[in-house]
C-alpha cells in the first residue's frame, strides 16, 4: 500500500480510538467508533485476495450490527433517563444492550464466532492491529460505564475464558489460535473489570505486549500454521530458543509476565468471595496453556525434512525491523519481578 495511503488511514485509526477515549458524550463515542471502523477496512481487504475480502466483509457487518445496537442502546436510554453522559447509564435495559453491543465489538464469547474468522482471512501486521489496538475503544467505553448487573460481565467473562480454551485446542492455523487467546484473555479482563478496573488496564498493557511479540516472531518467520514453524530453527535460531517463553507467557506460566495479571486477577476474586469462579478460571486457563505447548513442541522439539527449502532460509537476511520485537519480547519475558512497583502506581 503506498505511504500517501497509508498515512491518513493510520491517523484515521488513532483519530478514531482518542475521540472515543475522550468523550463523555455516547454520540461522540459512537462517532469515534465508527471512524476507528471504516479506517481500518481499506488496510484489511488491500491483499485483494478473496480469503481477506471476506474477512473484511464479515468484519464490516457484524462492526455494523454492534454500533447499530450501540447508537439505539444509548438513544433509549437518553429517552428513558435524559443522560447522553456514559457514566449516567442507570437504566437496566439500555446498559444491558450496550455491554452486548461492547462485547461484540471485541469478540467476548458467546459472541466471539467472528474473531477467529476474520483473523484468519489477514495479514499478520493487520491482524496484530485488530487484536490490539481494536480493543482499546470499546474497553474505554465499558470501563467509563458502571454496570447495574453484575452478573452479565461474570457470565461473559467465564465463558470467554471456557471458549478461548477450548477453541484453540483443535486449531493447526496460527491466526485462528492467536485469535482464541484473545478471546480467553478478554474474558480474564471482563472477570475483574466491576471489582478492580486497574487490574483490567494491568491485563490489558500486558496482554497487548506479549501479542505484539507472538505476531512480531510469526511475521519474522513468516510462518501461518503449525508446519511451517519447524523451519524457524534455520532462519532465526537464538529467536527459535525464545519463543517457547514467549508462548508461555502467554499462558500464564511463572517466573514469566504472562502470570502476573492472572495471579493478581485469581487473587482479587477470592477477595471477592469468588473462590469457585476463580477455579473455573484458573481451570481454563489449562487449557490455553496445552495448545500454548503444542505450538513450543512444534517449533522446538520437530526436525523439519533436511530439502532445500528447510536449509536455505538462514543464508536470506530479513529486512524486517527488530527493534519493536526486541522490545516487547523483553517485556514479555521480565516484568514479573516488577509486579509490586506497578501494583503500587495503580490507581486505587
Amino acid at each position: 500500500m503506498s505511504p500517501y495511503t497509508l498515512v491518513p488511514l493510520l491517523l484515521g485509526l488513532s483519530l478514531g480510538t482518542a475521540l472515543t477515549l475522550s468523550s463523555s458524550h455516547w454520540f461522540l463515542a459512537w462517532m469515534g467508533l465508527e471512524m476507528n471502523t471504516l479506517a481500518i477496512i481499506p488496510l484489511m481487504a488491500q491483499n485483494h485476495h478473496p480469503r481477506a475480502v471476506e474477512a473484511t466483509t464479515k468484519y464490516f457487518l457484524t462492526q455494523a450490527t454492534a454500533a447499530a445496537m450501540l447508537l439505539f442502546a444509548s438513544t433509549t436510554n437518553a429517552w428513558l433517563t435524559g443522560e447522553w453522559n456514559i457514566e449516567q447509564m442507570t437504566h437496566p435495559l439500555p446498559t444491558a444492550m450496550i455491554i452486548l453491543a461492547l462485547a461484540l465489538k471485541i469478540g467476548l464469547a458467546p459472541l466471539h464466532s467472528w474473531l477467529p474468522e476474520v483473523l484468519q482471512g489477514l495479514d499478520l501486521t493487520t491482524g496484530l492491529i485488530l487484536a490490539t489496538w481494536q480493543k482499546l475503544a470499546p474497553f474505554a467505553l465499558i470501563l467509563q460505564m458502571h454496570s447495574t448487573n453484575p452478573t452479565m460481565l461474570l457470565t461473559l467473562g467465564i465463558t470467554s475464558t471456557l471458549v478461548g480454551g477450548w477453541g484453540g485446542l483443535n486449531q493447526t492455523q496460527l491466526r485462528k489460535m492467536l485469535a482464541y487467546s484473545s478471546i480467553a484473555h478478554l474474558g480474564w479482563m471482563v472477570l475483574i473489570l466491576q471489582f478492580s478496573p486497574p487490574l483490567t488496564l494491568l491485563t490489558l498493557l500486558t496482554y497487548i505486549i506479549m501479542t505484539c511479540s507472538a505476531f512480531l516472531v510469526f511475521k519474522l518467520n513468516k510462518a501461518t500454521n503449525i508446519n511451517m514453524l519447524a523451519t524457524s530453527w534455520a532462519k532465526t535460531p537464538a529467536l527459535t530458543a525464545l519463543t517457547p517463553l514467549i508462548l508461555l507467557s502467554l499462558g500464564g506460566l511463572p517466573p514469566l509476565t504472562g502470570f502476573m495479571p492472572k495471579w493478581l486477577i485469581l487473587q482479587e476474586l477470592s477477595k471477592q468471595d469468588l473462590a469457585p469462579l476463580a477455579t473455573l478460571a484458573a481451570m481454563s486457563a489449562l487449557l490455553s496453556l496445552y495448545f500454548y505447548l503444542r505450538l513450543s513442541y512444534a517449533m522446538t522439539l520437530t526436525m523439519s525434512p533436511n530439502n532445500l527449502n528447510g536449509t536455505t532460509p538462514w543464508r536470506l537476511s530479513s529486512n524486517q525491523p527488530s527493534l519493536p520485537l526486541s522490545l516487547s519480547l523483553t517485556a514479555t519475558l521480565t516484568l514479573l519481578p516488577l509486579t509490586p512497583a506497578l501494583t503500587t502506581i495503580l490507581p486505587s
